[in-house]
């Protein structure tokens, strides 16, 4: 047999690379939104990876909604300054302060939801014409609908029926001014790819994706993080269990699972073996049957 036969994950980080070397053709000024959350990870290696030993041509964009966990903050502050890289923060704590959001009150208060308007401010104030995203196409049904390169109108906000074709990977970046794109390179992977990718390349991750020890607490069938943020019922008591990340977003938001998995080789068996999704922990897309797809028309993610 040939070695010199090309796995599937040789095929999509060539895809995804390529699709890096477009971005930074076509547009003028393209940004990273930055997470701390694998998939975000992923991304900006594959761009160091794309431009290598160029130094990474795109700078990161982290919306901080103030409710982050300190572990995804100290990771990625480590990894700027592994990379060199230019590091630009929203800031939604900004946004409330200047009148520009309404914190939401009461046990399901999140800031999940005012980080579209940090975000869509971020870019307005910066000029950014593509903001490169790690969804993927298997995580939910609306970004299911989702092009490669995304096309936002004026005000930021997502039309799906007014998305362009991209037959044979032809990619178009025409916009009108004050539009913008999301550009979407790991559109085709799985969940399970971004884990044997993370395994193959052996890239670092924030330690909430491993089992640890957290005190947590129970509400609605999912286990969350018992931080100050959080505004506990009487009724909900705080335990420490041995739980592990599978998303990372807001403290309020991101749900924790039960888990042995101290290693990579655990964290894949344990998804090929799971019947809950990705985002199945997730409060956020929970809140209406169209949750995500009405923020993604609203200038989210």
């Amino acid at each position: 047999m040939s070695n010199n036969i090309i796995t599937h994950l040789q095929e999509l980080e060539a895809e995804s690379i390529y699709i890096l070397r477009e971005v930074a053709a076509q547009f003028e000024k393209p940004v990273i939104l930055f997470s701390g959350g694998k998939d975000s990870i992923v991304i900006t290696y594959l761009a160091y990876k794309a431009f290598f030993p160029a130094k990474l041509p795109f700078p990161l964009l982290h919306i901080d909604t103030g409710h982050n966990f300190q572990e995804t903050l100290d990771y990625r502050d480590a990894l700027v300054k592994k990379l060199g890289a230019q590091l630009i923060v929203g800031s939604v704590q900004a946004s409330i302060d200047a009148g520009r959001v309404k914190e939401e009150t009461g046990y399901n208060a999140s800031r999940n939801m005012l980080q579209t308007t940090t975000l869509l401010d971020t870019i307005e104030q910066y000029k950014f014409d593509a903001a490169i995203g790690g969804a993927r196409r298997d995580e939910e049904k609306a970004r299911a609908k989702e092009r490669i390169f995304s096309h936002r109108d004026e005000f930021g906000q997502w039309n799906p029926k007014d998305q362009r074709p991209e037959l044979w990977n032809i990619f178009n970046a025409k916009k009108d001014m004050g539009e913008h794109f999301r550009v979407f390179p790991i559109s085709n992977w799985t969940e399970m790819d971004v884990w044997q990718y993370i395994y193959q390349e052996q890239i670092e991750l924030p330690s909430l994706y491993y089992t640890h020890k957290r005190r947590v607490f129970q509400r609605d069938g999912q286990w969350l993080a018992a931080e100050p943020c959080m505004k506990l019922k009487p009724t909900e008591t705080v335990v420490e269990k041995e739980v592990r990340c599978r998303t990372i977003g807001d403290i309020t938001c991101t749900g924790l699972t039960l888990s042995k998995a101290h290693t990579l080789e655990e964290i894949i068996a344990e998804i090929a073996a799971t019947r809950v999704t990705e985002r199945g922990g997730r409060s956020d897309d929970k809140r209406s049957e169209t949750a995500m797809e009405d923020r993604k028309k609203a200038g989210y993610f």
